[in-house]
């Protein structure tokens, strides 16, 4: 009996030991939005007493959606840091992005991560207009899980194989397309051009699509977009302003500087990438109204569409 006794006492102490590794302590944060800091590096999570802390550069998350199965991929280290803090009242934004922070609440425990890795899975956030179909890419949502994660505490080490962080996104730059009705024809290349101040629309049209005569009514000439015939560009510029000189030169000029580029897809006749050309005369001259349909623009692995019909501009010429 007394053996017994002896055998279930000591189990009983064995189960009350901790030695740090034993203990899983939950951390949940999945219902709690994330925010971040304007003056570092800092994006976080905040529940009651409770922070969680992601310190890495903001150029980790890159305005590109990354392809299925390659999420970017950040070892956690001493500069890219994970940080679990709990204090001793209710925690806010100025706890965590103050350089001097308030004295209350005080930080009463604090886990810092020693290994893992950070992954970044990152998508474009659309906005589709529901009578033109147009879409838009209005910010990227980069969804940050730590994997093989391992916090050291003060009564040992917790580790999680799989630890969501959620979701962070960033603002996309704006792409104006505010122009006008008009368009420009370079008389060597023939290209076609729109511009602003800060951004153009080359149309590399097929001449067969450009003729002084009037196409008879719902008979407008087509083609589809491709490579070279009906290359069709936009691009967003800075560092200065776009004028008419810039355009119908052998080489782009350097400045203003381009600051993104987005490529139309080639077409497929009567489905996608389709390029409409309606002429009427009005007096001496005629005008080439030239509608796009059903294109899409990518740029790496981002992509938009103009949606059912987007007319690009009228082009005046005379014989």
């Amino acid at each position: 009996m007394k053996k017994v006794v002896s055998l279930l006492f000591f189990l009983f102490v064995l189960n009350s030991c901790d030695d740090g590794n034993l203990v899983q302590e939950d951390i949940t944060f999945e219902n709690t939005a994330t925010q971040s800091c304007s003056t570092n590096n800092i994006i976080y999570k905040l529940k009651d007493k409770e922070a969680l802390i992601l310190e890495i550069p903001e150029s980790s998350f890159i305005n590109e959606p990354t392809l299925e199965g390659s999420p970017r991929i950040i070892n956690i280290s001493s500069t890219n840091r994970v940080v679990y803090r709990f204090y001793n009242g209710a925690v806010s934004a100025n706890n965590i992005c103050e350089t001097i922070p308030p004295a209350t609440p005080i930080v009463t425990d604090q886990w810092n991560a020693t290994n893992g890795t950070i992954q970044i899975i990152t998508s474009a956030v659309k906005k589709t207009d529901a009578v033109t179909g147009r879409t838009k890419i209005t910010g990227y949502n980069h969804n940050v899980v730590f994997k093989n994660i391992t916090f050291a505490k003060n009564n040992g080490t917790q580790a999680y194989e799989t630890f969501p962080f959620g979701d962070y996104v960033t603002t996309a730059t704006t792409l104006p397309f505010g122009f006008d009705e008009t368009v420009e024809q370079c008389s060597s290349s023939k290209q076609i051009y729109n511009y602003t101040s800060s951004e153009a629309l080359t149309l590399d049209i097929d001449p067969d699509l450009i003729k002084n005569e009037i196409t008879p009514l719902n008979s407008p000439r087509t083609g589809v977009i491709g490579t070279s015939i009906n290359k069709l560009v936009y691009r967003l510029y800075s560092n200065g302003v776009l004028t008419p000189d810039y355009f119908c030169n052998a080489t782009l000029p350097i400045l203003p500087s381009i600051s993104q580029e987005w490529i139309a897809e080639s077409g497929v006749t009567n489905v996608s990438g389709i390029v409409e050309v309606t002429t009427s005369k009005v007096l001496e001259t005629y005008v080439h109204t030239i509608v796009l349909k059903k294109v899409t623009f990518t740029k790496g692995n981002s992509d938009f569409t103009l949606g059912d019909s987007y007319t690009y501009g009228e082009l005046i010429t005379t014989n």
